[in-house]
Parts: C-alpha cells; sequence; structure tokens
C-alpha cells in the first residue's frame, strides 16, 4: 500500500460501539495525528447523545474536525462531507500532522479515501419529487421494495429507513439505465490517490451487541428523551434527515404515541444491532482492510506493524 510522493491518510473504521473514537485518539496522540469524523449524526450541533458524540476530555486534546458544524435542519450527505473533510485534511497537512478518518459511515470514508464520484444528481427533479411523494403516501418499504425489484444488490445494502439512500439509487438507475450498485462496483476498483491504512475494529459480535445494548440504556440514562423533546421542541420534524438517526425516530414514535417507551428503547437496541451487522458487512467488501480485534489487540500496535516507511 505505501506508495512514494502520496500524501498519507490513515482511516479508523468499524461498526458502532467497537470503540473507535478512543482507539483513533490514542493513535493519534502516539503518531502526531488529527482526527476527521466520518458520522452523519455527529455534524449536527445539539445531536450529542444519540450520536454517541466525543467529548471534550475523552478528546485528550487531539483536534477534531466535523463535529458540531451544522444545524439539525440542514442536510448533510456525501457532497458534502467530501467538501469539509478535504478541507479539514489541508488544514491537518498544514499543521504537520496526519489525518485520521473516523467513523463508522463507510460511504463517506470511501468517498475521500478513492476519491469517489459522488452520484447526487439533478437531472430530472420531476422523478425525485414523485418518489418523495410516494415515500410519504406508501412509506419507506414501498420505495425500498421498489429498490429490490431493480436492483436487488443495493437494495440489500440499503435500509429500508434510510429513504434518502433508497430514493437516490432508484433515481440512478432511472437517470443512466445502470443500477447504482453496478457504479459502486467500478468505485471499488479505483485506486486510491493516498498512502493509507485502513483499520477496521471489530469484535466478537455477542459481546458487540452487548456493549450495543448497554451503550443505548446509558444514552436513555444521559438524557436521550430529553435532547429528543428538545430538538422536536425547536422545531424538527420527524421527516428531517438528522432526526432519521437511530434512537432520534424511535424516541419521535413513543412521543406521537405510536410505541411505548420500553418498547422504543428496545427497537433502539435491535435497530443498532442490525446497523451494526449491515456496516460490517460493509467493511468486509473493502480492499486493503487491516483488521484489529479489539478484545485481543491495540490499534496502536497493530499500526506499529503497518507503520508507514
Amino acid at each position: 500500500m505505501a506508495e512514494q510522493n502520496k500524501e498519507r491518510l490513515i482511516i479508523v473504521a468499524g461498526p458502532t460501539a467497537a470503540g473507535k473514537s478512543a482507539a483513533a485518539v490514542e493513535l493519534a496522540l502516539r503518531i502526531g495525528g488529527e482526527i476527521i469524523s466520518a458520522d452523519s449524526m455527529q455534524v449536527y450541533r445539539g445531536m450529542d447523545i444519540g450520536s454517541a458524540k466525543i467529548r471534550e476530555d475523552e478528546m485528550r486534546g487531539v483536534p477534531h474536525y466535523l463535529l458540531d458544524v451544522l444545524e439539525p435542519e440542514e442536510e448533510f450527505n456525501v457532497t458534502v462531507f467530501q467538501e469539509l473533510a478535504r478541507k479539514a485534511m489541508d488544514q491537518i497537512r498544514s499543521n504537520g500532522h496526519i489525518p485520521i478518518i473516523t467513523g463508522g459511515t463507510g460511504f463517506y470514508s470511501r468517498s475521500v479515501l478513492y476519491d469517489t464520484a459522488c452520484t447526487e444528481n439533478d437531472t430530472d427533479k420531476d422523478y425525485r419529487h414523485e418518489l418523495e411523494t410516494l415515500g410519504h403516501e406508501k412509506g419507506a418499504a414501498y420505495l425500498h421494495e421498489m429498490l429490490r425489484e431493480r436492483d436487488p444488490e443495493s437494495a440489500e445494502a440499503i435500509h429500508e429507513n434510510n429513504m434518502k439512500r433508497v430514493i437516490r439509487a432508484l433515481e440512478y438507475l432511472h437517470d443512466t439505465g445502470e443500477p447504482i450498485s453496478e457504479h459502486n462496483a467500478r468505485e471499488r476498483k479505483k485506486q486510491s490517490p493516498y498512502d493509507f491504512r485502513y483499520f477496521v475494529m471489530t469484535m466478537d459480535r455477542a459481546h458487540l451487541y452487548e456493549r450495543i445494548d448497554r451503550r443505548v440504556d446509558l444514552m436513555m440514562e444521559e438524557g436521550l428523551l430529553q435532547e429528543v423533546i428538545s430538538l422536536r421542541d425547536k422545531g424538527l420534524a420527524r421527516d428531517a434527515v438528522s432526526m432519521q438517526g437511530l434512537g432520534y425516530k424511535q424516541l419521535l414514535k413513543y412521543l406521537d404515541g405510536e410505541m411505548t417507551l420500553p418498547e422504543a428503547v428496545a427497537a433502539i437496541k435491535q435497530e443498532t444491532r442490525h446497523f451494526a451487522k449491515r456496516q460490517l458487512t460493509w467493511f468486509r467488501r473493502e480492499p486493503d482492510v487491516i483488521w484489529v480485534d479489539a478484545e485481543k489487540e491495540k490499534l496502536t500496535d497493530v499500526y506499529d506493524a503497518w507503520h508507514f516507511t
């Protein structure tokens, strides 16, 4: 992976609750790095508990980027992430340090690592509006079934509740005549413009699920419900991109009387476990990944075996 005359870049990825944040901080302290968050929720101000946003004391003095940079009513997508991440990388390098992209949104990390072309487009706004209307009238499951019929591989990779990505996949197929899964497969074959190390934290599945359940219980103890109420009181609607995050959408259903609080908490745990499973599936498809068993080894030790020359 090492190549001369390429800028260095480190990715620390993995499923939720695998210990990425703490491991990335430890590595940054060891090698002189600064951290860029690749998380679709931590970018929002006021969404701290549900996104498991790293606290200032946990940063241990390591600069972090792309935290608290948008208001919850603003839209965040891969295009915005690429722009902000590249600016952060320039700043980190000007500081004489190594960028470390950290988070569980593999799609975001890959977009920078391989300079992936985004599939956001506005070529047929009428079709996009049609899909959005269908989603609101017939539900996310209806759109997801449309995608499953036309691009089953993408449907398998995209959760039905992620209506934005489902619509984007349907729109891409409509505009190009090509499944977005084929586009993504081509992108996966691209060579990175960086001299990089791509670490993925993992652990025994049962232990990971236990950690997820404990984390959700702790979030509730720390005031996740109050955080959701505060966001709703500020005017955040259920269909806002930011409110589609795990924890937020389930508690909004509770607040709207669609389920009891114990049912909402159980749903958060279940959907988070499913999300972690999909994250692991994503990372297994990635080339050049260095797996780190978080139960048996430290990221810094694994890095020592794969350090830059």
